[in-house]
């Protein structure tokens, strides 16, 4: 079996409060393969965004070591950081996050080009996904023009542009009605499985958690089955 696209290996983030260490994380262990989507369901408070956060190298662990594709990264340096994070990490939130003064073609196209690819292939790639989230004729518009479904699923496939190995998900969905983030969720996944990424997903709703391959919660600082 080939190397995890993310392992962890007991990490554990600690955070300094007016009372005093406050540990969130304590020997936290997860693997995902490639084209494995996880599900995170977890209640607030337990982690779960500081987990989402080291496996992104959003932060470094206290302890332990973050592995991206059998490769140490936890306590890489900044510069270092952010290039794997620009090549190997896709991430989406539960707001979209789009630049307001760009389309949803530009959304996509910049984040290639910051990772060095030419603005002829990047604005190509930007629009086979476009077409794939059936977006091709909103390509143009600017976010403010867009539905919610829609700047979401712009915001999907701004994360996957740079095929990374590794998609972050927090609540990708939430913010949208019932209908829309069934049938936006629906896409989320057919393109994570079709490009064979591993996908670590964190999400409030039992329905969307049963439509991944396995589902994981925080307890006690540890990452065991839900």
């Amino acid at each position: 079996m080939s190397e995890p696209r993310l392992r962890l290996e007991k990490v554990e983030r600690r955070y300094r409060t007016e009372a005093g260490e406050l540990p969130v994380l304590s020997g936290a262990e997860l693997s995902l393969q490639a084209g494995e989507i996880v599900a995170l369901v977890a209640p607030s408070g337990t982690g779960k965004s500081t987990l989402l956060h080291l496996a992104g190298l959003l932060e470094r662990p206290d302890g332990g070591e973050v592995l991206i594709d059998g490769k140490p990264a936890g306590r890489l340096g900044d510069e270092a950081r952010s290039v794997l994070r620009g090549k190997s990490i896709g991430f989406v939130y539960q707001f979209h996050h789009l630049l307001p003064e760009f389309t949803a073609l530009e959304n996509i196209v910049i984040p290639q080009m910051v990772n060095g690819v030419a603005e002829a292939a990047a604005a190509n790639r930007a629009r086979e996904l476009l077409q794939g989230f059936g977006l091709a004729e909103r390509a143009g518009h600017r976010p403010g023009r867009l539905s919610g479904g829609e700047q979401q699923r712009v915001a999907i496939a701004r994360a996957l542009a740079n095929r990374p190995g590794l998609l972050l998900a927090d609540e990708p969905t939430g913010n949208l009605d019932v209908s829309t983030s069934d049938r936006v969720f629906a896409q989320l996944l057919e393109a994570v499985r079709g490009a064979g990424v591993a996908a670590l997903i964190a999400t409030h709703n039992p329905d969307l958690a049963a439509r991944m391959d396995r589902v994981v919660t925080l307890r006690e600082g540890r990452v065991v089955p839900a």
